[in-house]
């Protein structure tokens, strides 16, 4: 499975240094999520990075952003429905939040997330959407398959129920950014890297 990324939605301290540990860890997407930013701020973290982690970087909002920095994609959602028209980007990924939804981005993008699959680390209040059961019969009808990433309360602990539902992915945000600080930041993401990369 890939190794997802989602960018905690405000800025902190020395964000880039860890966007560069992240990196170094194994991770094979991020997506930049700073959804009340200004372009010049996402502009100034971005400038931080080196070409090749900028070119693993999707980005969710200003998508110009992809196209003056070489970005790998733009990310589809409710405040930015529809892709970009001045330029075509070189992957085009959505937020689903129910199967239906999951149907039809997939027809119109390279992969999709789907949300929330377990209660968010993240988002008090945001409880899981789905049953075993119907995960189960999405993955055996083929809705769910490696261009569908799971997100929502992924943890190392719940890693593997992801792999075993064949989801191509697995989006962290609160299990990777709850360690900011401490000393196990970069062995956590590494550690999360390998559970992704293993799991099949």
């Amino acid at each position: 499975m890939k190794f997802v990324v989602i960018t905690r939605p405000d800025f902190i301290p020395h964000e880039a240094d860890y966007l560069h540990r992240l990196f170094s860890c194994g991770i094979d997407i991020l997506h930049f999520r700073k959804p009340e930013a200004t372009v010049d701020a996402c502009a100034r973290l971005l400038e931080q990075l080196s070409d090749d982690e900028r070119q693993r970087i999707v980005v969710h909002d200003h998508f110009g952003l992809c196209r003056d920095y070489g970005l790998l994609g733009v990310h589809l959602n409710r405040r930015h429905p529809l892709p970009p028209t001045d330029f075509q980007p070189r992957s085009l990924s959505a937020s689903c939040h129910g199967f239906e939804e999951l149907r039809r981005q997939k027809a119109a993008c390279d992969y999709v997330f789907l949300s929330p699959i377990f209660d968010s680390i993240s988002k008090q209040g945001y409880a899981s959407a789905y049953t075993a059961s119907e995960l189960e019969r999405a993955v055996a009808t083929g809705l769910i398959d490696d261009r569908v990433v799971a997100l929502g309360g992924i943890s190392e602990t719940n890693l593997p129920q992801v792999g075993q539902w064949h989801f191509g992915g697995a989006a962290f945000l609160g299990a990777v950014w709850n360690k900011v600080g401490e000393k196990d930041f970069a062995d956590n993401a590494i550690r999360l890297a390998e559970l992704c990369h293993v799991t099949l």
